[in-house]
């Protein structure tokens, strides 16, 4: 008997437990009820498919690169799973776009103008502005040969931010005569693509010298800076002489990279004729021919081609005010001279060899041996 009553002890205790838990779900049904209808109307309101594109002329977001090619990887529906509007979804949302190459992001350069100083580096790179492929940093870094302690985070954050399919560069002249640059950036990216803009060595440390005349109200005639101590000989170690013997400073960075990563840019066609070389900078840089005729037109007055408007462009555009600066009188007979003449004429040679696109490294070592005996 006494089983008995604590069974049914047992028995009515769960019966009470069941009826108020049955009690409590009915009481708070209509919060059930709220919720699911809320969960109802955000599924309307969120549209099933939501596409983003990525484009050239970044006034639309098309996923097609601004170089013209397509990539069948990239050409696919974004599906944003949280578009209730909170910080978490719109955080999830970016990381999304960032990850599919629909936002822009800085990215160390993949291609260098690596010089020459008053070769023509500043017009080549405003020319190559007009690619909406390129994106290129406005000033000279200088990062390999003044601010490699940095680093390459400091680096980074020069460089403009890109899409996917654009391609990252710089310009920094000195980087070509600077011995310790082509190690360094053989470290960063032994896969660098380097793009050397010269000109004929003579005329290059004329227009060298005129552009340092012309920030000091007192500056020694060129031919007393050009020759050691009055005399007949040549002063090489002189930067304006220095820099226009390419044969040294290329010897220097093909020990790091094969001449298939170099493009040399014949300072006097850019001028004369720029949409042939910057056509051959475009198929350098595995780009689409979007550069052509109608970008250009040439300015008589300062002797230099103009661009034209474009699409990012509202009026014409010409390079600095100090392009076309009229070189101040040389004496004919001292850059006429044998002793002047004896040590330009192999970097001439070289000169002439590099703008003919024939610079096989049988020729620059053979150069190099009679430059330097």
């Amino acid at each position: 008997m006494e089983l008995r009553k604590g069974s049914w002890k047992i028995v009515i205790l769960v019966c009470a437990l069941i009826i108020y838990l049955w009690m409590l779900f009915i009481d708070h049904s209509h919060v059930l009820t709220d919720i699911s209808q809320k969960i109802t109307l955000q599924k309307t309101r969120v549209p099933s498919r939501t596409v983003l594109y990525q484009s050239s002329d970044r006034s639309k977001i098309e996923d097609v690169p601004p170089d013209g090619r397509t990539d069948s990887k990239k050409s696919q529906f974004l599906s944003p799973r949280n578009m209730s509007g909170t910080l978490e979804g719109s955080i999830s949302e970016y990381q999304t776009l960032k990850q599919q190459g629909l936002l822009p992001s800085r990215q160390l350069p993949t291609a260098l103008i690596i010089g020459v100083k008053k070769g023509g580096t500043r017009a080549l790179l405003e020319f190559l502005r007009l690619h909406p492929a390129i994106r290129a940093a406005g000033s000279e870094v200088h990062f390999f040969d003044h601010h490699y302690v940095k680093g390459f985070r400091w680096y980074r954050r020069r460089m403009p931010p890109t899409l996917i399919g654009q391609i990252t560069m710089e310009k920094t002249p000195s980087y070509f005569v600077t011995s310790e640059v082509p190690k360094r950036v053989k470290h960063m990216n032994p896969g660098m693509k380097l793009i050397v803009v010269v000109r004929d060595p003579v005329t290059r440390a004329i227009s060298d010298y005129t552009q340092v005349k012309s920030k000091r109200r007192k500056m020694p005639r060129f031919e007393d800076l050009a020759f050691l101590n009055g005399s007949k000989i040549v002063d090489t170690s002189w930067m304006p002489l220095k820099i226009g013997v390419y044969v040294r400073h290329l010897e220097r960075w093909l020990q790091y990279f094969p001449l298939s990563q170099f493009l040399f840019v014949s300072g006097e066609r850019l001028i004369a004729d720029p949409v042939t070389e910057v056509t051959r900078v475009q198929d350098f840089l595995g780009l689409k021919r979007v550069i052509c005729e109608k970008h250009f037109y040439f300015n008589a007055t300062k002797g230099f081609p103009c661009l034209l408007k474009s699409e990012d462009r509202a009026t014409p555009h010409c390079l600095g005010k100090n392009k076309g600066r009229s070189h101040p009188y040389i004496d004919p007979m001292a850059i006429g001279g044998y002793g002047f003449r004896l040590v330009l004429k192999y970097t001439r040679i070289t000169y002439i060899h590099i703008v003919s696109r024939k610079t096989e490294s049988i020729v620059v070592k053979y150069l190099l041996r009679y430059l330097l005996s």
